[in-house]
Parts: C-alpha cells; sequence; structure tokens
C-alpha cells in the first residue's frame, strides 16, 4: 500500500508544479503586459480628439483603435492602478503610436495641448486673387480662389447678386484666428459671418431710394477702397460715383480696368485701357458687373451714404500723399489735371506725390 500511494505522489507532483509553472507564466504575461518594461513613448505623432464625457474604458479602446496603445483593457487597467483615470480631459492631444500604457497617461494627465492659432489679416478691397497668396503664407490648407467661388449656407442672391459667379465683394476684410493648419473654408466662413453681421448694421435707405441693391452698393464701395487713400475722401468719392451714374457717364475708374487685367501695379498700358471688359469703366457706362474686390466697413459706408456734393470730376493733388481735388464742372477738372501733370514733368516723369 505505501509503495502504491508513493507511486502516486510523483505524478500528482509533477501535474501540480506544471499548473504553478503556467499560473507564473500567465501571472508574468500579465504584468508584462501591464507595465510593459520593454516600451517607451513611442513613434510619429499623431493627434486624438478624446470626446467630451468619455470614461476611462471608452478612452482606452479609443486609444487602442488609433494604435496609440496595444489594448484598451491594460490601458483601463493601468488607469485605474495608477488612481482612476477618471479625472481625464477631454480635448485635442498630440500623442504617439505604439506608447506605453504610463506615457499615454502621463501625456494624457498634462490635459490637452491648446492648438496652435494661425492670425490671418486679409487687408481692405483686396480682390480674391490678391488674397490667395496672404492665405498661401498663413499655411491654411486648400485653394482659397476655388473655396471663394460659392459657400454653402451663403446666397449672394439675397443681395441682389443673383448673377454673381463668385464671393467677391462678400468676404469682409479683417483679422482672423484660425487653428494652424485649418481648411480655407475655415476663414471663408468667418469672413462671410463677418460681412453679414458687418452690413447687418449699415443704413441702405438711401442707396435703395436710388434704386441701388446691397450689392450694388458692394460695388461701389469696392471702387472706393482702391480710389480713397484719406479716410474722410471716402464719401465724397462715392458721391461722384452716384452723380456719374445718375448722369449716365462712364465713371473712368482705372481700378476697374486693373481687375480685368489683374494688372494692380505696373503702368496701365493703351492696350489695357482700351480693354474690351464689361469691366472698363472708361468704355462702358454704369456699374461694372461685380465688386473688384472686398471693402471695408467704412468704404461700405460711405457707399451707402455718400456725402451730398455736385462733384464729377477729381484728381490727384500734387505734393500730397493721395489728397484729391474735386470738381464739378469739366473745366475745373482740366485744370487739375494740367496742374498734376506740370508737377509730374518737373519731377522727370514720377508721380508728383509725397508720401512718408
Amino acid at each position: 500500500m505505501r509503495a502504491g500511494i508513493a507511486s502516486l505522489a510523483g505524478p500528482r507532483l509533477f501535474v501540480s508544479l506544471g499548473i504553478l509553472a503556467v499560473l507564473a507564466a500567465i501571472v508574468l504575461w500579465f504584468v508584462l503586459s501591464l507595465f510593459q518594461p520593454f516600451s517607451g513613448d513611442g513613434k510619429g505623432d499623431l493627434r486624438v480628439e478624446i470626446p467630451r464625457g468619455s470614461s476611462v474604458s471608452q478612452i482606452g479602446d479609443l486609444l487602442a483603435e488609433r494604435g496609440v496603445v496595444s489594448s484598451g483593457f491594460f490601458f483601463t487597467t493601468r488607469a485605474r492602478l495608477a488612481g482612476g483615470g477618471e479625472d481625464l480631459e477631454s480635448g485635442s492631444y498630440e500623442l504617439r503610436r505604439d506608447m506605453s500604457y504610463a506615457a499615454a497617461l502621463d501625456a494624457l494627465a498634462r490635459g490637452p495641448k491648446a492648438p496652435k492659432l494661425v492670425t490671418a489679416t486679409i487687408p481692405e478691397g483686396r480682390a480674391r486673387g490678391e488674397v490667395a497668396p496672404l492665405v498661401e503664407d498663413f499655411g491654411l490648407e486648400g485653394d482659397y480662389v476655388e473655396a471663394t467661388k460659392r459657400a454653402d449656407g451663403f446666397d449672394p442672391g439675397d443681395y441682389g447678386a443673383e448673377s454673381a459667379k463668385d464671393l467677391e465683394g462678400f468676404l469682409f476684410p479683417a483679422t482672423y484666428e484660425l487653428k494652424s493648419g485649418a481648411a480655407v473654408d475655415d476663414l471663408v466662413t468667418q469672413q462671410l459671418q463677418a460681412f453679414e453681421r458687418e452690413l447687418a448694421g449699415v443704413n441702405l435707405k438711401r442707396a435703395k431710394r436710388a434704386n441701388l441693391s446691397p450689392y450694388d452698393v458692394l460695388i461701389i464701395a469696392s471702387m472706393v477702397e482702391r480710389e480713397a487713400q484719406l479716410p474722410e475722401e471716402r464719401p465724397i468719392i462715392a458721391s461722384v460715383i452716384y452723380n456719374r451714374l445718375q448722369e449716365g457717364m462712364p465713371l473712368g475708374i482705372d481700378a476697374t480696368i486693373r481687375f480685368a487685367t489683374k494688372n494692380w501695379t505696373e503702368p496701365l498700358t493703351e492696350s489695357e485701357l482700351a480693354i474690351d471688359s464689361p469691366y472698363n469703366s472708361r468704355t462702358n457706362t454704369g456699374l461694372p458687373p461685380g465688386p473688384i474686390g472686398s471693402p471695408g466697413i467704412d468704404s461700405i459706408e460711405a457707399a451707402a451714404n455718400p456725402d451730398d456734393t455736385d462733384f464729377l470730376f477729381y484728381v490727384v493733388k500734387p505734393n500730397t500723399c493721395g489728397e484729391h481735388a474735386f470738381s464739378e464742372t469739366d473745366l475745373q477738372f482740366q485744370e487739375d489735371v494740367d496742374r498734376y501733370n506740370s508737377e509730374r514733368a518737373a519731377r522727370g516723369g514720377q508721380s508728383p506725390t509725397d508720401c512718408p
């Protein structure tokens, strides 16, 4: 009997030792999986958005799905061992792939980083094609010219621009803040919202009495923006445009030709001045078919409520910085032009303006 008992003890001991070995291996695997002694800070960059109200287990599953950690279960377990993990904040995080649970928890414990912001300043009066290179410098994603053809939720027809081919004139110039790398659509949305907000405060009754739509006011404002260098002259220049429209005279504003030719900096040639275009305000009467840029609020205000004058002409006064000589008659205008040309000739053909 004793020999039989002894013979059974050997196999039982072997099985027990085997079970212990398996249990030890499981415990070792669990500990290694949980504490990851051979894992580190991960590699690459990955932005992860933690939704508001996410539980620690939901965060773990999200990180595992995105490849930040290898297991949502072990991340959750490690977080709870470290103190619960329920205080992890929602927001946008810069993480890495294949991070250890400890490294991921440390990154999340620091809270979401505030996104880098880009300050985008859009000058007043610039056309879409002029703004596009600026937008590229801001580092925004997308084609500004393409993005400003149409925008969801914004109808130019609401302002009398049913035939408008794009959003020229509606893209309010101001300084905007956007996330670094944001889409140009985000900038366009902000510009259109600013336009709607600013125009809502403009009294358009006088323009309406002159049979001008809000879009017509924008067209006039875009020309005023290009012509006026002194703020106090904006409503006077607008009055000249109103008066010439009423008289059926061509507006004679070369900025409209520059818009048609995309020549904003070089002297206009004779062929450009004679260009066959509805934007040639030397050869056509009435307003051009659309704005030549997006005006600021001061020019919009001036275009909606110009000064009450009889002026029909203006030309730059020599020896000033953009000040204009306004006149009611062609005779006075020609005298002002002769004075300008005489001073220019005295300067060897250079512009007779004195700006700091």
